[in-house]
């Protein structure tokens, strides 16, 4: 089958290569240029295992193509995937101009039937307008469905390959046979493709999403209780965890969740009960504790230096929201930087992956290290915010000799505490 799929961001890139890969023609759209230019040369401006050898083998067997050109992408494909970015705006609504721009691309370019598939978070009664749009513009026939994503950064192409779901929303009976065709490679072991209305698929996206976020809100608070009165978390959850009515996923505490979609798609969710008269109180308590979390941690490092932090040598580990992925977006770790800088503190980062787009943030108002161990010389303290697997085993005997002062503050709880005190650590740490 011949697709497009436009925007070649972090959804766009991981659908084109896995659809590819099972012997579909994709051809990409990428209007900036800059990015556009790394992918021709083989390069890919986002780190994902496993991403970058999918797309090098499937350019080679020329199934996979990168292109500016959308008017020939369009005329192409059978299937048009809309995979742009919906970024929420300061009330939280989802920016939908790019969206709508493509939208009106497809309108003014397509000559015969096309399927398009909006992949974009979008709100409920998106693919309506989608539709209403489209007929403004061309008597040409098309379909239009919702198929939102729900990939984990860092496992994004297993989750793709091997998908524990597939959500199709479509009310057209030729399009929901085009698109069982497409999927159907997906699931050689068990059928779980749902194909349902495109009210419910919007809505069930933000929905999950919303879900998962309001299991870490959850955690973190009981955490925060479980500083007060004496308990450990480790426990809590384990206890919490081994009811398979609840489950270990997403029961982890910490500084909060970042990323490009929980942050978003909770206040886009809490946005369109507000729009529909129907609040949404429990979304807005998962997005308050959420950016309460953050905050309390930050009081911790403030707290032990008595609010006197200017002139400290700071050390971070870690500045992507979560491991396996370069991205910064909603990261904890920017809120917490800004808000050391904004004190006086001296900042070093080190991250495998995440230092690069840090710099577009901060540039020269931090200092980058080239490892983990380098990062910490001459620190004051060093300050764990993503759970990394190299920052897990590592020398308690490197890091007190690198370091001025033996003081940890662990964003994640990668380290036992007991073990901390025996190493002579003031070791500071999540629920404990």
């Amino acid at each position: 089958m011949k697709i497009a799929v436009i925007g070649s961001g972090y959804v766009g890139l991981v659908a084109g290569a896995c659809f590819a890969d099972v012997g579909n023609t994709v051809i990409c759209v990428e209007k900036d240029r800059e990015k556009l230019n790394l992918l021709k040369s083989g390069e890919v401006p986002i780190y994902e295992p496993g991403l970058k050898e999918m797309i090098k083998k499937n350019v080679a067997l020329k199934r996979l193509y990168f292109t500016n050109d959308i008017k020939k992408a369009i005329n192409e494909s059978l299937v048009c995937f809309i995979a742009v970015g919906t970024p929420a705006k300061d009330d939280g609504s989802p920016n939908m101009n790019y969206v709508f721009g493509v939208v009106n691309s497809i309108a003014k370019y397509m000559q015969t039937y096309k399927v398009i598939v909006n992949k974009s978070t979008s709100p409920v009664g998106t693919v309506k307008e989608i539709i209403k749009r489209i007929k403004k513009k061309t008597n040409v026939k098309f379909d239009v469905a919702s198929n939102p994503e729900f990939l984990k950064q860092g496992n994004a192409v297993n989750d793709f390959m091997k998908p524990d779901r597939t959500i199709i929303g479509c009310d057209s009976k030729k399009a929901k046979q085009i698109l069982k065709k497409l999927y159907n490679p997906f699931f050689k072991v068990s059928n779980r493709l749902y194909f349902m209305d495109p009210n419910s698929a919007e809505l069930t996206k933000y929905s999950a999403n919303a879900f998962l976020a309001m299991k870490i809100s959850f955690i973190n608070e009981i955490a925060n209780l479980c500083e007060k009165v004496g308990g450990n978390i480790d426990y809590v959850r384990t206890g919490l965890a081994a009811d398979n009515r609840i489950g270990d996923k997403f029961l982890f505490p910490g500084i909060g969740y970042g990323g490009s979609c929980f942050p978003k798609d909770v206040k886009g969710l809490i946005y369109l009960g507000n729009k529909n008269k129907c609040e949404m109180l429990l979304a807005k308590s998962t997005n308050k504790i959420n950016e309460r979390q953050c905050d309390l941690f930050i009081d911790k490092i403030l707290k032990r230096f008595n609010n006197k932090i200017n002139n400290k040598k700071i050390a971070i580990w870690g500045l992507s929201f979560k491991p396996k992925t370069n991205d910064i977006r909603e990261s904890p770790a920017i809120k917490v930087i800004k808000n050391l800088l904004s004190k006086g503190a001296i900042v070093t980062v080190y991250d495998p992956e995440g230092m690069p787009l840090t710099k577009k943030i901060f540039g020269d108002a931090i200092l980058y290290a080239q490892d983990r161990y380098s990062c910490l010389i001459n620190a004051d303290c060093l300050v764990v915010l993503t759970e990394w697997n190299e920052f897990r085993e590592v020398s308690f005997k490197i890091i007190s000799k690198n370091m001025n002062s033996k003081i940890i503050f662990d964003g994640r709880n990668q380290y036992d505490p007991l073990e901390m005190k025996a190493n002579r650590f003031e070791y500071y740490c999540i629920g404990k």
